[in-house]
């Protein structure tokens, strides 16, 4: 059983390990992730890591996870704008792109078909009441809450390190992302806005 720190110092190699392994998950894999580089990075030995996390893939699963908790904490939803919501995103994908290579890695190794996570309601159970509300308040357009989410995230992550078509970085000019921001409101603006018929 993985045991946390129990000192001042524990809990420094801790953080070193966790900061170490996230770059080396996002631009590794899972199967390419080197517990070596890790460890050498974070100036420890396997015993440590292997005591505070169990293996490698425990090691990688706490900080997925974590990286999961940022993103559903710092980027709380606000169903009545799921623009700016979508924009909020973009911005936190451009600042941290190393926690959408981790989700990557996770659908790309750990879970190629259906939710990304085994718990998603953990995560997803919020947001969906929320924009089930905002659709029985006529404010968003009708449809599955979950394939409305998963919509905005989507178009959110079209400049995301994911990006099939062109990934950006937070160091390209800030004209450039505001431009990005303006199309990206308009567009899941118009995308979730209710039916003037129904």
């Amino acid at each position: 059983m993985p045991e946390q720190p129990s000192s001042s110092r524990g809990a420094a190699t801790y953080q070193r390990i966790v900061d170490v392994a996230t770059q080396e998950f996002a631009q590794y894999g899972i199967a390419g992730a080197r517990v070596e580089r890790i460890i050498a990075a974070a100036r420890t030995n396997k015993a440590q890591l292997y005591g505070y996390f169990g293996n490698k893939e425990q090691l990688f699963d706490a900080i997925f996870f974590a990286s999961l908790e940022r993103i559903t904490n710092v980027v709380s939803i606000d169903a009545t704008d799921l623009a700016d919501w979508s924009v909020r995103l973009y911005d936190e994908y451009l600042s941290r792109p190393d926690l959408i290579r981790l989700a990557t890695w996770a659908r790309l190794e750990r879970r190629p078909a259906g939710h990304l996570v085994a718990d998603h309601d953990h995560y997803d159970d919020h947001k969906l009441r929320a924009i089930a509300e905002a659709q029985a308040a006529g404010r968003i357009r009708k449809g599955d809450p979950f394939d409305v989410l998963a919509m905005v995230i989507a178009m959110s992550m079209a400049w995301s390190p994911v990006s099939n078509v062109y990934a950006a970085t937070a160091e390209e000019p800030a004209s450039l992302h505001d431009q990005r921001r303006t199309l990206l409101r308009d567009c899941v603006s118009r995308a979730v806005a209710p039916d003037p018929g129904a």
